[in-house]
């Protein structure tokens, strides 16, 4: 790990690898998460730049409150910059998804891949809580009420996943997780994913907040201008980002191309595609 010194004074957190590539996979963890979520991804990726950055508040990286999907495009670039990072793929899971589209915009982009994303919350399209599992429905309905309102869920529910262990992992997940997830979660998965999630909240929980809160408004930026080729990977046993989320966000970017891939969880989903994802990133950096 190491920290990357932002214009502003704010610190980001953030691990690579030891390409010198002037082209580079851009990873985005999900919600709640950090950067160290991607190492097992690097294991898989050659001759070109790895890069992940845990979001204001997560880790080692200082908050900046009040923060949208689109504003987090200021800090990857200058990550990006810092590198000379010349080309670039972003990849994003669950919350990472959303924020993985908006750095297509990014001038360097070749595009984008999600794994089930999150769709943008006040389209009439999509009916954002819909098949997730109660203990979203909870979460979200908190971070509508607004800051304090959510900041009163976190001091309540964050202690649990701050500590948690691999072992503890499938029952702290409660109704957010079906079969395909389970089954997944092997000793080895469930410890890796639970050491991030404790990282995330080793200093504070406002990142997981302000995740939320930046996911009950609009992204900041229009997903119909989008010109980059975006891949969208969703499984259909998912309840914390339900596949309405992913089959919303083909339709409403140009550029998108569903892939399905039935019977597949939230977390099952990049355990098992994992090099096929990485695949993709590397033939679209060509």
């Amino acid at each position: 790990m190491a920290i990357l010194k932002l214009k502003d004074g704010r610190s980001l957190d953030y691990i690579t690898n030891d390409s010198d590539s002037k082209s580079a996979i851009l990873f985005h963890h999900g919600t709640p998460s950090d950067c160290t979520l991607w190492q097992k991804w690097f294991k898989g990726i050659t001759g070109v730049k790895a890069i992940a950055a845990s979001r204001p508040g997560y880790g080692l990286s200082d908050r900046r409150r009040g923060r949208t999907v689109a504003a987090d495009m200021d800090d990857q670039s200058q990550l990006l910059d810092f590198f000379g990072i010349e080309k670039f793929i972003s990849i994003g899971w669950s919350g990472g998804g959303p924020h993985a589209i908006n750095m297509s915009r990014d001038r360097r982009s070749v595009g984008a891949i999600t794994l089930a994303g999150v769709g943008e919350w006040g389209n009439s399209d999509l009916d954002f809580l819909q098949g997730m599992g109660p203990e979203n429905h909870e979460e979200f309905g908190a971070a509508l009420a607004g800051e304090a309102s959510i900041e009163e869920w976190m001091i309540k529910n964050t202690p649990a996943f701050k500590n948690v262990t691999g072992a503890d992992l499938i029952t702290s997940f409660g109704g957010l997780i079906g079969e395909a997830d389970k089954k997944a979660l092997t000793p080895e998965v469930a410890e890796q994913d639970a050491a991030s999630f404790r990282r995330s909240l080793s200093v504070s929980y406002y990142g997981w907040q302000d995740d939320d809160l930046a996911f009950v408004q609009p992204f900041g930026f229009e997903l119909a201008k989008i010109s980059k080729p975006i891949l969208v990977w969703q499984g259909d046993d998912d309840f914390m980002v339900p596949k309405s989320h992913s089959e919303w966000l083909a339709k409403h970017i140009p550029t998108a191309k569903l892939n399905f891939v039935p019977g597949h969880g939230h977390i099952s989903l990049g355990e098992s595609y994992r090099k096929e994802i990485i695949n993709q990133a590397l033939a679209l950096l060509k």
